[in-house]
């Protein structure tokens, strides 16, 4: 080994190697199929070189680009899609399907509780920011998650209206504790908002989500996803951007708030970028299970260990992200700062908290990652506050994530604080 590893957690890590070989097994067979789908998407919209080719200015006529939203919207059942550089985050994808969709006088319902941090301030409910929906005279309504932590589907379908413009869903979960949504719920919860409200608009937050089934949300009655290619669906390989996929009319009025009125998808240079958001894309499903692989193996081995984790190793997953309780902040701090220093870029540097915009706790953060805050690539993070949960997601490939996952559980071990903070 090139590491120095306690005896204790290198059996440890074998444990849980062996505990969860057939849930790595399933992993790798729903890779497969995933990746079958994107080769096929790949093949049909007869993907060539001179896609490759980038364009300046307005960007008419970019071939690239238009093939690459073919594939997309092959590949997630979606009848149209936009995917671009010029994404800045998922945030942004989302707001911009969000006041491309929604006017004044709508009201959009979260039934998956609070939206993530970031988000809190494009809807304008519980802090004041310019330029939110609220401002705009959209209305917002919110479902708390029940007791487990799973949708509450008698109070949604209680609270749902039939002049209610957008349901909402988040799939992954945040900085809370409650588990990534499964298809079958984001599936009911669809049907059962177009009963009460036909003309209802159904939106899922998709981001950590993509290529974690066999399924796809738009396959099961959602209408409208967004998402982020610095997660799953770019591989690790696109620099930035993102997307938004799903019912044509609505990708068309997505289109037109994130350029202007009548021109939406038309316009938009590609800059040279178009060759690393296609292999990522092609990239993704295998990606997605080496980090779907890391969760599973830290969930095993984090249980062995005693600590509270969340999904287990062998609990169904809707995202990539694998919660860690624990207990106390120095606990949580060294965590990042372990899996931080076993990174293949800047491994030299020790995160610490701090005032991140947008969020209402001090954030620490290790990402020693080639794309800056690339979260497919190996990354922890986590809010100082109750329950002192880590939140870990992504592994460009499972050998070196397993390797930083067993350092920090070691380091860990050897230097936890046993009281809570």
């Amino acid at each position: 080994m090139f590491f120095e590893i306690s005896e204790k957690i290198k059996k440890a890590a074998q444990k849980a190697q062996d505990m969860c070989e057939l849930e790595l097994k399933k992993v790798d067979e729903m890779a497969e199929y995933n990746q079958q789908k994107v080769l096929k998407a790949f093949i049909d919209n007869k993907v060539s070189e001179r896609h490759f080719a980038g364009s300046t200015g307005y960007g008419y006529g970019d071939d690239g680009r238009e093939a690459l939203e073919r594939v997309l919207a092959q590949i997630f059942n979606a009848e149209d899609a936009v995917i671009r550089h010029n994404f800045v985050s998922g945030t942004h994808a989302l707001t911009v399907a969000l006041f491309g969709v929604l006017r004044p006088g709508d009201t959009v319902m979260s039934v998956t509780g609070a939206p993530y941090d970031t988000l809190q301030g494009v809807i304008g409910a519980t802090r004041a920011s310019s330029g939110s929906l609220k401002e705009f005279g959209i209305n917002y309504a919110e479902i708390p998650l029940a007791l487990d932590g799973a949708m509450d589907f008698s109070a949604i379908e209680k609270n749902i209206k039939n002049d209610t413009k957008m349901v909402y869903m988040q799939r992954s979960r945040g900085y809370a504790m409650r588990r990534a949504l499964p298809v079958t719920d984001i599936r009911k919860v669809a049907h059962l908002a177009k009963k009460i409200a036909p003309k209802c608009v159904v939106m899922l937050d998709n981001c950590y989500g993509e290529f974690v089934g066999c399924d796809e949300p738009l396959q099961n009655g959602v209408d409208l996803i967004a998402g982020s290619l610095i997660k799953n669906p770019g591989g690790g390989l696109a620099p930035t951007g993102g997307y938004i996929a799903g019912r044509r009319d609505l990708v068309e009025m997505c289109s037109y708030r994130l350029t202007t009125p009548g021109t939406g998808k038309e316009v938009g240079a590609t800059l040279g970028l178009n060759k690393a958001l296609f292999m990522g894309l092609f990239n993704a499903p295998h990606v997605t299970g080496e980090a779907l692989k890391t969760a599973i193996f830290s969930a095993a081995l984090f249980e062995l260990l005693g600590y509270e984790v969340f999904p287990r190793y062998n609990e169904p997953r809707g995202d990539i992200v694998q919660a860690i309780k624990l207990g106390n902040a120095e606990n949580l701090i060294l965590f990042c700062q372990s899996i931080q220093a076993v990174s293949p870029v800047d491994s030299f540097v020790k995160p610490e908290p701090w005032d991140m915009p947008g969020y209402n706790n001090k954030i620490i953060m290790a990402a020693g990652t080639f794309t800056q805050g690339s979260s497919i690539e190996l990354s922890a993070d986590a809010p100082l506050r109750e329950p002192y949960a880590v939140f870990l997601q992504g592994g460009l490939n499972f050998h070196s994530a397993k390797v930083a996952v067993i350092k920090a559980a070691d380091e860990v071990l050897k230097n936890r604080i046993t009281t809570t903070t």
